[in-house]
């Protein structure tokens, strides 16, 4: 009985530290996942990738704010989430939706989801501005 504990204790031991070993090399080779990749990092890379054709960076403040999480801006070849609307005539058509213009909407949302991703974080006046034309210009195309 001994030798058998002997002979579990080994291979437990061997199991356990080439498993250590495989796992530590493959976490090196992907920094991205360690966290070792800054916020501004990673926003600037989605902002390349989800961009699309959007020609001067129309819809980067979308992307930055993270709208592109739910929403999608076809007019601006933004492709982002399925779960909210597609924003490209969201410009015209927020008053008639949620009874208020779509700047006093961004400011205090109608809609309780909006309501709650606004209201932890609302946009500053430079970040209202940019969201406003950069909805205008998709409403335009």
């Amino acid at each position: 009985m001994g030798k058998n504990v002997a002979i579990f204790l080994i291979c437990f031991a061997i199991a356990f530290g080439g498993g250590y070993l495989f796992f530590k090399n493959n976490q090196a080779s992907e920094p991205a996942q360690n966290g070792e990749q800054t916020d501004q990092a990673a926003k600037d890379k989605a902002i390349g990738q989800q961009q699309g054709d959007a020609s001067d960076n129309e819809g980067r403040i979308l992307v930055q704010r993270g709208c592109i999480s739910c929403h999608s801006v076809s007019a601006l070849n933004i492709q982002g989430g399925a779960t909210g609307p597609d924003l490209s005539q969201a410009y015209v058509n927020v008053e008639g939706k949620h009874g208020v213009p779509i700047e006093e909407f961004l400011k205090k949302p109608t809609s309780a989801v909006m309501a709650g991703v606004l209201g932890d974080k609302p946009l500053t006046e430079d970040e209202l501005k940019a969201v406003l034309e950069a909805l205008k210009t998709a409403s335009e195309k």
